[in-house]
């Protein structure tokens, strides 16, 4: 475990914090520092688990599972977010399938160039993440309408608003506490063979 705050073992929890961790415990049956540093307060542990689920990994969620990566990692370049960024980025990777394409989307993403490797939505999501990140108080309606103009229903929208939301938070969470990811397993399918 690895913050400028104090995190709680399991070993040290009380019956709450046990119930909070258990919440958000990964599928590899730990809890990541990006839950842990709620420790001192499980209320907001709970509510960060609840978020960040609805956001990222909700079922009724219809943008690729990769683009929602992809989205989530570009925002944590934005924001100079190494935790987020080696978590997710990791997924994205997983979840493109061709390291090649990956590799040419994380230098594109890194040099702030997405038109150098996505057109029409996917280049305008990455455009709307971008000022939303950097400039929110300059997003207009008009930038919601190029998200339309470019194939994207207002469900879709939502969805795309609320993970670069959610990472602009989580990410000052996550730099503001010097959050790291030490002794954490980095990224949803690290354990799938494929990821070696």
């Amino acid at each position: 475990m690895s913050a400028w705050i104090k995190m709680i073992s399991d070993e040290e929890a009380d019956e709450e914090l046990l119930d909070a961790l258990s919440l958000s415990r990964t599928p590899h049956g730990t809890v990541d520092n990006v839950m842990r540093v709620h420790s001192l307060r499980p209320n907001t542990l709970r509510g960060h688990v609840i978020l960040y689920r609805a956001a990222l990994h909700d079922d009724s969620n219809t943008l690729p599972m990769w683009l929602q990566e992809t989205i989530s990692s570009y925002v944590s370049i934005l924001n100079h977010c190494p935790y987020s960024l080696a978590n997710h980025w990791a997924n994205a990777r997983h979840l493109i399938g061709d390291n090649l394409r990956a590799d040419e989307i994380r230098s594109a993403l890194e040099n702030r160039s997405p038109s150098d490797v996505f057109e029409a939505a996917e280049l305008a999501l990455m455009q709307y993440a971008e000022v939303l990140t950097l400039r929110p108080s300059q997003v207009t309606e008009l930038d919601v309408i190029k998200l339309r103009e470019n194939g994207l229903n207002d469900g879709e929208i939502l969805e795309a608003n609320q993970i670069i939301c959610y990472f602009n938070y989580v990410n000052r969470s996550l730099n503001g506490l010097g959050v790291t990811t030490d002794n954490d397993v980095v990224g949803y399918y690290a354990n799938q063979a494929d990821d070696a």
